[in-house]
């Protein structure tokens, strides 16, 4: 496996690949990142990974600095794995001074986390556009835990007429239900302990669905309810959208809808979805 700081490096390990699936990170890799390794080795004849804690995807409420680092480790764990290459660049090698583009998004990107974080999309599509171009793959893992993203990425290599495929995997969960994140590494034991309410949520809003309740704000509420329960009040958003646009539309749930929750369980905000239909 090679490792890569530099763009002029990737590149030239990249010119000795065929078909590459490639799996952007920003590091502190856990079982999620390692099942889209996986599945990206099965489809593609080469994997490249990214590990880059992209600063301009952070809000000025949330901390950089506090983001959970680990290179060394990394990097082990994706040789196991048999990755061709990682690309971990500096700021500077993506951001060099005089970087002056900026991107605006709409559409997809405008609701819910691009309500909550505003410029984190911009963010994202600004560096993935730069590693897809450096690295040309064929395809691009995601996982599903971050929908909207997703539907960003998709909306992105469309206007822009990349042809790269986007591919999302099914969210990997910790045995509890917790969703994969680098991020759950920071909660406290008791934080950790009450996290998983956020999928006992989720099911229970799509049992409801299952049981015949269709009613969009009864079923906000119902999840509400069981993050209150658990002490859970710091609730950024609790919603039920339309996945093609990731608005509400009507009392009503549209046929494939999904919920979306973004709580803060002490000091660290998490997300996660699932679909109700």
């Amino acid at each position: 496996m090679e490792l890569c700081t530099t763009i002029q490096a990737i590149r030239q390990a990249r010119a000795a690949l065929g078909t590459v699936g490639f799996v952007p990170t920003m590091g502190f890799l856990h079982e999620g990142h390692l099942s889209l390794v996986r599945q990206a080795r099965a489809e593609n004849d080469a994997v490249i990974v990214s590990i880059f804690v992209n600063p301009i995807q952070f809000g000025s409420a949330e901390d950089l600095s506090t983001y959970p680092r680990a290179l060394e480790r990394d990097v082990a764990l994706l040789q196991q794995e048999g990755v061709a290459c990682v690309f971990a660049p500096d700021v500077a090698e993506l951001y060099p001074e005089g970087f002056v583009t900026q991107m605006s998004l709409g559409g997809v990107a405008a609701a819910l986390e691009g309500t909550s974080r505003p410029g984190h999309f911009a963010g994202v599509a600004m560096v993935l556009t730069k590693l897809f171009n450096i690295i040309q793959p064929q395809r691009a893992y995601f996982g599903q835990k971050d929908a909207q993203q997703c539907a960003v990425v998709r909306r992105l290599v469309e206007d822009v007429n990349s042809p790269v495929e986007i591919i999302t995997a099914p969210t990997w969960r910790e045995a509890d239900g917790l969703a994969g994140s680098s991020r759950n590494s920071r909660l406290t034991e008791e934080d950790r302990k009450r996290a998983p309410a956020l999928y006992r949520a989720l099911c229970h809003a799509r049992d409801c669905v299952r049981a015949g309740e269709h009613r969009r704000t009864v079923l906000e509420a119902a999840m509400r309810s069981v993050l209150e329960a658990e002490g859970l009040t710091d609730i950024d958003y609790a919603m039920i959208v339309n996945p093609e646009t990731f608005h509400t539309e009507g009392e009503i749930i549209p046929p494939h809808a999904l919920a979306l929750l973004a709580v803060r369980v002490g000091a660290v905000r998490l997300i996660d979805n699932m679909p109700l239909l």
